[in-house]
């Protein structure tokens, strides 16, 4: 893999968070990373110097990227850290510092503390981790807090200590962190039931400990004590977000395959989500080339068949985005809601990030191929003669009839080519007639293109069902143009594709390449006429305003009109910027006309 290709790949990563994967020559795994803009950090590894040799040394092995795209940055914190335990990558330890990673301790004691350390003896405590982020326990640690009042001193709360009276409450206790398990005032039994539902929290269960709190505070509740009842209430909600936060460690999904699939006209891209103790362990996406017109149900059960072979996968459960048939040996799900849907979308999603990078990658490599393929393909489903390398797009804006304007936009191997674009005030049309309008503008476009000799487009789109397209084609017969350029309509309402003479429509696939340019031309004809519209409505607005202010002429309009464009502008200017426009008098009449503050005062 040369550095040429290295690069392609991190041109068309997404702007998305998630996890990067850096592999060497022989595909080895180096390093794994976490990043809230994929695209910018790892753009950061090969656009500076770095000081730290170990860096350096790693980024001159990498010779491929690989990513998983996540919903959140938290997700991408949490599956870091699984694909780090799963993998040990080798870098991921010497960029480190050195230091070991932090655990969660249940201390081996009565009344056990829990605290983070980075430390693991062996003293029979229980450790939880290795995490990878220091943020992640502490946050983790808050929460435990928040729901339940430890103990933070290393006393040694024995019975025989306890029964002494050896220790005293201390104020923890008073700003009710703690019970007072030095003194006797918390059993050990209430005490090591809060450690068992810690220890499930730890570890991603929370139903126990949602269980209970919901029963306390109905309790609280029933005996009216309503302001426990919220506390509680409270409680629930904290670990109720705590546990939603995630789709990517979740304890309620064992160990499952997940598999999803997206497609175009010529491709099919499969993603893979390997799951192992809830968490998501393994991503990959593979692109499969069509033939004839398979159906993704196919595509996607070959994949599955596959993909489970060459990962040598025992998962004895699937989820799939819809039903496969793939025998009776492993269950398919599909679901519906809840975290495994949330699971089968970031799968999804996955698959939708690496189509479009392909695409990215072609463009880089090989823009070209990627114009070739587009207008092959929009040739293919519009049933044209020749590739629409040169189309224009005709709109109409007008409110009521007042000030009627259109728009054409140009767009040249499927690009926008604005320097081409143009505006058409019409002129021989009375009312709101958009018919009469489209025909209009039609004729003059063409009109003038014909007689300047320059090139005619391979395809014209009118915005509007049958009826403007009738009143465009009149145009290009009157013109001697009619069948030598293609021309369609395109109807809002449900995007239906009209042709001369033709009464039932065509339906482009909504994923269709072909439909997004075509949407993509009438979206840019349309924000292109609805801006000269509105320019053309403020200036008339002015104008009116301006030529009714005796002692103001049509130069003077003009003068004001390409200083300020608007009566709202016009209204802030003072009357010293007036004054050296337009002169003194003129200044004065302007400013009594609109109620501008203290001319007098600026004369002077």
């Amino acid at each position: 893999m040369n550095l040429l290709d290295l690069e392609v790949q991190i041109k068309s990563l997404p702007n998305s968070p998630g996890v990067y994967q850096y592999f060497d020559r022989d595909e080895k795994l180096l390093y794994v990373g976490k990043a809230k803009n994929l695209k910018k950090r790892v753009s950061s590894y090969f656009t500076k110097q770095h000081e730290n040799g170990k860096t350096r040394v790693l980024v001159s092995k990498i010779c491929r990227v690989r990513h998983i795209v996540v919903e959140t940055e938290t997700d991408a914190l949490l599956l870091e850290n699984n694909l780090i335990k799963k993998y040990q990558p080798r870098y991921n330890v010497l960029l480190k510092d050195d230091k070991t990673y932090p655990w969660i301790c249940i201390k081996k004691e009565p009344f056990p503390r829990v605290f983070l350390t980075r430390n693991v003896w062996k003293d029979g405590s229980e450790y939880f981790g290795p995490y990878t982020s220091v943020r992640t326990v502490r946050a983790l640690l808050s929460l435990i807090k928040e729901l339940y009042p430890l103990r933070s001193c290393a006393y040694n709360l024995s019975k025989e200590n306890i029964r002494e009276g050896k220790y005293k409450i201390c104020l923890e206790y008073h700003i009710k962190n703690c019970k007072g398990a030095c003194e006797g005032l918390q059993s050990e039994d209430e005490y090591d039931q809060d450690i068992k539902e810690i220890r499930n929290i730890i570890r991603g269960h929370f139903k126990s400990s949602i269980k209970r709190f919901e029963s306390l505070m109905l309790e609280f509740a029933s005996n009216a004590e309503f302001e426990e009842a919220q506390k509680i209430k409270e409680k629930i909600e904290l670990l109720s977000n705590y546990q939603a936060r995630s789709t990517v460690v979740n304890p309620s999904i064992t160990n499952v395959d997940v598999f999803s699939i997206v497609s175009d006209e010529s491709f099919a891209y499969v993603n893979f989500l390997k799951i192992t103790n809830g968490a998501i362990i393994q991503s990959h996406t593979v692109e499969i080339k069509k033939k004839l017109d398979e159906k993704d149900k196919d595509l996607l059960e070959l994949a599955i068949v596959e993909i489970r072979d060459r990962f040598n996968s025992v998962s004895t459960e699937i989820y799939t985005p819809f039903p496969v048939e793939i025998g009776s040996i492993v269950k398919v799900t599909v679901p519906k809601q809840g975290d495994k849907r949330r699971i089968v979308e970031l799968s999804e999603r996955n698959a939708k990030y690496f189509r479009q990078e392909r695409f990215k990658q072609i463009q880089i490599i090989d823009p070209d191929r990627h114009v070739n393929r587009i207008m092959a393909q929009m040739k293919k489903d519009l049933r044209l003669k020749d590739e629409p390398r040169h189309i224009e797009c005709f709109d109409n804006s007008n409110i009521q009839g007042s000030h009627p304007v259109a728009a054409c936009v140009v767009f040249k191997n499927g690009k926008a080519d604005k320097k081409e674009y143009r505006h058409f005030n019409i002129k021989t049309v009375d009312g709101p007639d958009d018919y009469a309008s489209m025909e209009e503008v039609v004729h003059r476009r063409y009109k003038r293109l014909l007689e300047e000799e320059r090139d005619l487009p391979q395809l014209i789109v009118i915005d509007g069902g049958k009826g403007q397209l009738s009143s465009a084609l009149k145009s290009l017969e009157v013109l001697g143009l009619r069948g030598k350029i293609a021309i369609i309509g395109i109807a809002k309402r449900l995007e239906e594709i009209y042709y001369p003479g033709d009464s039932i429509p065509l339906y482009l696939d909504k994923k269709s390449e072909s439909l997004k340019i075509i949407q993509q031309l009438r979206n840019e004809a349309h924000r292109f006429g609805i801006t000269h519209h509105r320019n053309k409505r403020s200036k008339g607005a002015i104008n009116s305003e301006l030529t009714n202010i005796n002692g103001i002429g049509e130069k003077t309009v003009l003068t004001l009109l390409k200083k300020y464009k608007s009566i709202k502008r016009l209204k802030s200017a003072t009357f010293k910027d007036l004054e050296q426009l337009i002169g003194k008098d003129k200044a004065l009449k302007i400013c009594s006309h609109f109620n501008i503050e203290n001319p007098s005062n600026s004369v002077s």
